[in-house]
């Protein structure tokens, strides 16, 4: 389906329509050659993705693939440090900042390592949910000065690792889901012969917001009402452990839009922490868990997939309202701990994938001629497309409807022929653009039945991906993320489409997408031209999406580059490293076939065939090594491009 065209398109006007200067700024922009831009340190520096695509695609890596930038990452730990420190001075809060990133939100290594390194000066701890997650981060936490937070739900194996981790020396704070998890840190706190640092999780009465909104309240699924966190403190104190309780910590929502809900929720936790402190226990930390949202659609409003604050107002607000709160109530205020994991890490990661093709409704339309219709519901049809206007638009669109439906009835029932049928279709088809097309030029109010003549009769373009693999939150939790084309930029898109991802799955789709007012039900794209790539970036990818991703038809892991800024390079970076993305001899062992046996079993069948003569030797072991190769290959699709063929050159005409 064609956009309606003007005459004049600028490189600005394609910053608006997909809200680069919203959700992409101060990170990404569009140039003035129409390529996708990134700023990793929010500077004048700027890498164009175009250039490390095609720099990937000469060490062997191709879309689909993830992008990181890597000084990105670095920027969000820094700016998130400095947004509490200036907090701090200003308010003269007279406590410290101390940030942990939960490991849950990005697992992966060279994410954990470039946090830590670029966190090394604001001893910006970790946060570890389980029993792999401490693994890492008691291997990964090299600063002596930082925190470790244990949340999640605890065994025995959990709470003798953290106590051993503390035996060394390590500040690493167990944080108490249930009173069963307070009983068993003071068996094995005795067992080991420890001094441990125990926080408690409360469970709080203010409600969440958005997708997250059920993180906190009476049915919550972690955390200590009020009266399981006095019997806590009381099973401390029974246990001469007074002195171990230090932190309480609250959790309402990975991503809580409403700044007034994060205000709230921080005042009611510090009314908990005073009164814990008033009892008598040392305290010292506060733990207002995550909930720093990111503005995936750019509306700055608190609706589910945006935020009404920026990271500077979020750190305000906490050091305003806990220093009130302890000023009021006479206590020391107490050291501050976020785990903001989707803040810091959404941002620094771009899912590219290319488009491999394109369905439309208006590839294979007949032209139907009067002399040709043997049909009357086709005659209908093509009177209402061809004849006189003699109804309003609304009632022309119902009745094709009608005639549509009765075109498909009578072919069930035998009396219409395909080609009638596909007569029909055609006609239904135009009429719909016809109409499409005057609704895109009216003014004022449009019925809404009109209105979405657009997304039905958008174009699906086929992308080279996996949704279940690479943008899990969307397909199950409506999550939007922006989407925009890598290049052409300066050219006015001209196509409504969907994308659809190559699984077997009708769900495998993105049909929503991020709009400043609303969703929008189809984005905006350019015509395919057969010799040249067409890529998408899809944008905040960075958090949980790497981690959370679904084989779903064996498409596995996508493959990843690591950008780093380099000033000394023409280009203005360097791809650090890469990493290959699954084999199909990968995904395959993921779900217990060896790749060994599997090429045992299909030669026993090509030599029980060969034998049968049914397939010459050569050919079957043609066959084998085909198959061998397979093995080897990414589990995605091999787009290739035929080369241009040059004319032939002219002969020079011979002299006389």
């Amino acid at each position: 389906m064609s956009t309606s065209s003007k005459t004049r398109w600028t490189t600005s006007e394609a910053e608006r329509l997909y809200g680069f200067n919203r959700w992409g700024s101060p990170y990404f922009s569009v140039d003035k050659e129409g390529f996708v831009c990134a700023h990793p340190s929010a500077d004048e520096r700027v890498v164009r993705v175009d250039d490390v695509i095609k720099e990937a695609a000469t060490k062997g890596i191709k879309a689909p693939m993830v992008i990181r930038f890597q000084d990105l990452l670095r920027h969000r730990v820094e700016r998130l440090n400095k947004a509490f420190a200036e907090s701090i001075k200003e308010e003269e809060y007279p406590a410290n900042y101390r940030g942990v990133f939960p490991i849950k939100v990005n697992q992966l290594r060279e994410v954990i390592e470039e946090i830590q390194d670029a966190g090394e000066n604001h001893s910006y701890g970790l946060e570890a949910g389980s029993k792999p997650e401490l693994l890492i981060a008691m291997a990964m936490h090299q600063n002596s000065n930082s925190l470790l937070v244990c949340n999640g739900y605890k065994d025995e194996d959990y709470i003798r690792l953290a106590l051993n981790y503390r035996k060394i020396g390590k500040k690493i704070i167990i944080v108490a889901e249930q009173l069963s998890e307070v009983e068993l840190i003071i068996e094995m706190s005795r067992e080991l012969e420890v001094d441990p640092l125990v926080g408690l999780r409360a469970k709080l009465g203010t409600r969440g917001e958005g997708k997250w909104a059920m993180s906190t309240g009476d049915n919550a699924k972690f955390g200590l009402s009020a009266m399981e966190m006095l019997e806590a403190a009381r099973m401390l104190e029974k246990a001469e452990l007074s002195g171990s309780l230090r932190l309480l910590h609250f959790h309402i929502g990975s991503q809580v839009p409403n700044i007034i809900t994060l205000k709230t929720a921080v005042v009611e936790a510090t009314r908990y922490y005073c009164q814990l402190q008033k009892m008598g226990f040392p305290m010292g930390f506060l733990d207002v868990g995550g909930g720093l949202a990111i503005d995936y659609d750019g509306s700055r409003s608190n609706y589910e997939s945006s935020t009404n604050y920026t990271l500077e107002e979020y750190a305000r607000d906490v050091v305003y309202n806990v220093k009130q709160i302890c000023v009021k109530m006479k206590v020391p205020c107490p050291d501050l701990i976020t785990e903001s994991g989707r803040a810091i890490v959404a941002p620094h990661s771009v899912l590219i994938t290319e488009v491999s093709g394109r369905i439309s409704k208006n590839e294979s339309l007949l032209t139907v001629r009067k002399d040709d219709i043997k049909d009357q519901v086709v005659a209908d049809l093509h009177e209402m497309l061809n004849g006189r206007v003699r109804y309003g638009n609304l009632e022309i669109y119902h009745d094709a409807q009608q005639k549509k439906n009765e075109a498909y009835s009578l072919f069930s029932h035998g009396y219409l022929d395909l080609e009638g049928r596909a007569q029909a279709e055609s006609l239904f088809w135009q009429i719909c653009t016809r109409l499409e097309k005057k609704m895109s030029k009216a003014r004022g109010y449009l019925p809404e039945e009109l209105i979405e003549l657009s997304e039905l009769l958008s174009d699906q373009y086929v992308c080279n991906f996996s949704v279940f693999q690479s943008l899990l939150d969307h397909w199950a939790l409506n999550q939007l993320f922006p989407i925009t084309p890598i290049s052409r930029l300066n050219e006015r898109p001209s196509v409504n489409a969907i994308l659809v991802d190559i699984t077997c799955d009708s769900d495998g789709k993105v049909s929503k997408f991020i709009d400043l007012e609303d969703e929008k039900q189809y984005l905006p794209l350019h015509p395919l031209k057969k010799s040249e790539p067409y890529f998408l970036g899809i944008f905040l990818v960075g958090a949980y999406q790497d981690i959370m991703g679904d084989n779903h038809n064996l498409f596995g892991r996508v493959n990843e580059v690591h950008v780093f800024l380099e000033e000394d390079e023409d280009d203005g970076f360097y791809i650090e490293d890469t990493i290959q993305g699954f084999r199909m001899k990968d995904v395959l062992e993921g779900v217990q076939y060896s790749a060994e046996g599997l090429c045992q079993k299909l030669k026993r069948q090509i030599d029980k065939a060969t034998k049968a003569d049914i397939v010459k030797p050569r050919d079957g072991v043609r066959f084998m090594e085909l198959y061998e190769d397979a093995l080897q290959k990414k589990t995605y699709l091999d787009i290739q491009y035929k080369k241009k063929r040059r004319a032939p050159a002219k002969k020079a005409a011979k002299k006389p």
